[in-house]
């Protein structure tokens, strides 16, 4: 791996077809020494090709995150195709809810900008569906992706982006991969506008303010490695919701780091449901 380049950007495609049109549009290049997963780079952006299917795509954004372990407030997309009942194929969707079929868990990636396209939830399904939900998208790595992606970033830099590529009258055994290319390849502009909205969240939320608090709560308790990383999720949110500094609160009343989490959550969780 090129350790002279720490891209901020983050995309995770599950076909090496999605993820074609992007390769070429950002001038990414291969990184041979990654051998896991397919990897490209620029300065600024990395791609993984995770594979298919839901584990797939967690271990595809496990093992890049932890290659670039270093990088603060990572922005994070998932890149793809999925199927509806009958939305006109083509179409593009940024994901404001998304279902795990299997685990009937459901996530809802915050949203603080004004997306340039429409909104959609999906449903994560580990097999090809024979009928079309008329209510929602469906794929078959959006759920793994994002839980696994919250773990390395704050939730309001982590979407995903589908665009359609079967319907009821083309379904999914009619897709090909020339096909899927183009239908990403018609998108770019907006992917890349969305693109520079995170990245202008993740700077907002790289400020000393949040880093200084960051250690002075590590001073005071004790933080799993795990812990630390939300603990970090839970400073940046609360910036980017906010632009303001978290309030004061009684050490006393929260002994362990475990309760300082806890405290975090309730207030973003007040900010949330306020917008």
């Amino acid at each position: 791996m090129n350790q002279l380049t720490s891209p901020q950007i983050f995309i995770y495609a599950a076909l090496p077809c999605e993820a074609k049109p992007l390769v070429e549009h950002f001038n990414l290049k291969k990184d041979t020494t990654v051998q896991p997963f397919a990897v490209y780079l620029n300065q600024n952006i990395c791609l993984t090709v995770s594979g298919l299917g839901k584990s797939a795509m967690a271990a595809g954004v496990a093992y890049t995150q932890a290659l670039f372990a270093s990088v603060e407030n990572p922005v994070l997309v998932n890149i793809g195709i999925a199927g509806h009942k009958d939305h006109a194929i083509g179409n593009l969707f940024l994901i404001d809810k998304i279902t795990d079929a299997d685990s009937a868990k459901s996530y809802y990636p915050p949203l603080v900008f004004t997306p340039s396209c429409a909104k959609a939830g999906i449903q994560t399904v580990s097999r090809t569906l024979l009928n079309y939900d008329p209510h929602t998208l469906c794929d078959m790595e959006a759920s793994a992706f994002y839980e696994t992606a919250v773990r390395f970033s704050s939730a309001e830099l982590i979407h995903c982006l589908k665009v359609i590529s079967d319907n009821e009258s083309s379904p999914a055994g009619n897709i090909q991969a020339k096909q899927v290319a183009e239908l990403i390849a018609a998108h770019v502009a907006t992917i890349e506008t969305l693109l520079k909205e995170l990245s202008r969240l993740a700077k907002l939320i790289s400020g000393p303010e949040e880093s200084v608090l960051f250690e002075q709560l590590l001073e005071r308790y004790h933080f799993t490695v795990s812990e630390q990383g939300q603990l970090k999720n839970r400073l940046s949110r609360w910036t980017t919701l906010t632009n303001a500094p978290v309030p004061e609160f009684d050490k006393d009343r929260l002994p362990k780091a475990k309760d300082v989490l806890f405290w975090l959550d309730q207030q973003i969780g007040k900010l949330e449901f306020s917008l």
